[in-house]
């Protein structure tokens, strides 16, 4: 599980209770449209001024972004992100071409992330991918990890403008970087980002690279 750190849990709250101001109980869309930046920024976890940012362009349907989460960023959390080192910002790069299904499972994770609850989302995916990912049921997926009342905001949410331009503005960044699969890293340090190869890289792999960004 992911850890909530102070600066991170207030930026996802401020958007939580804007959205949530923003549906009255018989309303189907938010009255306010979500903004990209908005987004970003809930699906964002750590410290803005951390000395490293790391970016992850991924799609929740695939395989290795699946073993990354799993067994690469959960550690990196704990380690970096929670320590204040590194700042962990989710970039959308669903590839329908592939999984039919990423797209949508997108668009409930920008929602979740609307109302704060990005994290516990993100978990349920890459956990339970396989299910879903075959059978199409994400909203069944996520009623194991969102209250009944939180899935319904979140699926009130999911047609709001706001969350295309989200995930399409986060296709133009990937495009523009020559992002061409899932999962790609990014790493900024001291101004300058590097382009890690891409994959799901080993945590000790990419622990060694933080390791030596952290002495520079």
């Amino acid at each position: 599980m992911r850890i909530k750190l102070p600066v991170r849990v207030t930026t996802a709250a401020l958007l939580a209770c804007a959205v949530t101001a923003s549906l009255a109980p018989s309303q189907a869309k938010p009255a306010v449209s979500l903004t990209p930046a908005q987004l970003t920024a809930a699906k964002s976890i750590g410290q803005r001024n951390a000395p490293i940012t790391l970016e992850d362009f991924a799609d929740f349907q695939c395989p290795m972004c699946r073993t990354l989460f799993m067994d690469t960023t959960r550690k990196v959390i704990q380690d970096y992100v929670s320590t204040g080192k590194v700042y962990l910002v989710h970039h959308d790069f669903p590839i329908p071409q592939l999984h039919p299904h990423a797209k949508e499972a997108a668009h409930w994770a920008n929602a979740a992330a609307a109302i704060g609850k990005f994290e516990p989302v993100e978990d349920a995916l890459y956990s339970h991918q396989d299910s879903w990912g075959n059978t199409g049921n994400i909203e069944g997926t996520l009623s194991s990890v969102l209250s009944p009342a939180d899935l319904k905001k979140a699926k009130a949410l999911m047609n709001d403008p706001g969350i295309d331009e989200a995930i399409q503005k986060d296709i133009e960044l990937a495009n523009s970087r020559g992002v061409n699969q899932t999962p790609s890293l990014f790493v900024t340090h001291k101004g300058q980002t590097v382009a890690l190869p891409p994959g799901a890289i080993s945590y000790p792999l990419l622990k060694q690279y933080l390791d030596y960004l952290l002495k520079q």
